[in-house]
């Protein structure tokens, strides 16, 4: 048993030392942590407050947040996407200079990048088309069917956000990110303030989000100081933020919440804008110290598969979730945390026990699809087999 022990762990450091080798010298691994954290944000955010309740033989979604408004806290640590798109920002930045510095054109560029993100997505929409119609045939409840199928099909919005802002690198590339934030103030004002019509506030979906891309451009041209800025955009953004949440009657949650009024993500507020202005402060600051960390190739090799897999990762952790839920029907009474109202204090702690379970499950997923997402990194995946002869093939891929 020592001996087996002894020689696991040793592979597993020969492993994270070829991955560390493999990693290009100028690859900002700090931005890449970052990512990783971000992606744990959203799977464990989804996994805490999306609740689905078996009402009679068919299952509803329900949140926490709508029975325990004190939960809102654990939207301000776990709704990451502003630190999504600053990253994003960052390296979309990066791989179009380096790209012109290559030759490569923009077409070249932008549909390798637009590649990497439909083949993973039409692999989830393939799969749940099948299980979709196999649930209909099988005469599953409607409300069911409707309440799973959102849950798929909702997160995909942000990739849609992410793919048009990455195509415009070139034109966003240098726009200052205080002229998104006027634009989202503006439509607030209109439809909030002067009770101008709420279609209005879609356009925030695009500008919203456009703020954190720009502050990634503007950090990938060196312009972003990490603990000046950082401070700077910390500090201000939870001011306002805070200010907007107690006089402005923005909600405090930075997550939907069903039957609520209004909500900050859906479409993105300025509340939301703000709040994503102190993420990407905090996220500066911790820059230095996690590409110190990342330094050390356990960590890294840590980093860069969560990276490798990223795509997997989001795409797949709701169904995983789904799949359990799903699986506990079975046991014929409603499951505590699984598939009872959130409506008390009992329920957090219960569903902090099925989290290990959800990753099990997601662990599933990924060994099933993750090929789909590893078929347009082959660089990436060639890491592990040869070495530093992948070099400078994994620029663009981790």
């Amino acid at each position: 048993m020592v001996f087996g022990s002894s020689h696991a762990l040793s592979g597993t450091r020969g492993l994270a030392r070829r991955i560390a080798d493999a990693t290009p010298p100028d690859r900002d691994r700090g931005a890449d942590a970052l990512r990783a954290l971000a992606i744990g944000g959203v799977v464990l955010g989804h996994w805490l407050v999306t609740g689905l309740v078996d009402d009679g033989g068919a299952l509803h979604g329900a949140s926490p947040l709508g029975f325990l408004p004190q939960l809102a806290p654990v939207s301000w640590l776990l709704q990451t996407l502003a630190v999504f798109f600053l990253v994003g920002g960052q390296m979309a930045a990066r791989g179009w200079a380096s790209a012109r510095e290559r030759g490569a054109g923009y077409r070249e560029w932008a549909g390798a990048r637009m590649v990497r993100l439909a083949r993973p997505v039409a692999a989830l929409l393939g799969v749940w088309a099948v299980v979709v119609g196999v649930m209909i045939g099988c005469g599953v409840a409607g409300t069911t069917v409707r309440t799973l199928a959102k849950l798929v099909v909702s997160p995909l919005w942000f990739l849609a956000v992410y793919a048009v802002l990455t195509a415009a690198t070139p034109l966003v590339a240098r726009l200052h990110p205080l002229w998104p934030v006027a634009v989202v103030a503006h439509v607030d004002l209109v439809r909030l303030g002067l009770g101008g019509p709420q279609w209005l506030g879609w356009v925030n979906l695009g500008a919203g989000w456009l703020v954190p891309y720009c502050l990634g451009t503007a950090w990938a041209r060196g312009e972003l100081r990490d603990r000046t800025t950082g401070w700077v955009l910390l500090l201000g953004g939870a001011g306002f933020t805070g200010l907007l949440v107690v006089a402005g009657g923005y909600p405090a949650s930075m997550v939907g919440v069903p039957g609520a009024a209004l909500s900050n993500l859906n479409p993105p507020s300025l509340a939301a804008v703000t709040f994503g202005l102190a993420q990407c402060g905090g996220a500066l600051l911790l820059h230095g110290p996690l590409r110190r960390w990342c330094a050390r190739p356990g960590a890294w090799a840590a980093v860069a598969l969560v990276n490798l897999s990223a795509m997997t990762v989001f795409l797949w952790h709701q169904t995983a979730m789904m799949a359990v839920t799903l699986a506990g029907t079975w046991a014929g009474d409603p499951l505590p945390g699984l598939h009872t109202v959130p409506d008390g204090a009992g329920w957090v702690p219960s569903r902090l026990l099925w989290l290990p379970v959800f990753g099990v499950a997601l662990l599933v997923c990924w060994a099933a699809f993750h090929p789909c997402e590893r078929g347009w990194r082959k660089g990436a995946s060639r890491v592990v087999r040869r070495g530093s002869m992948a070099r400078s093939e994994t620029v663009e891929h981790v």
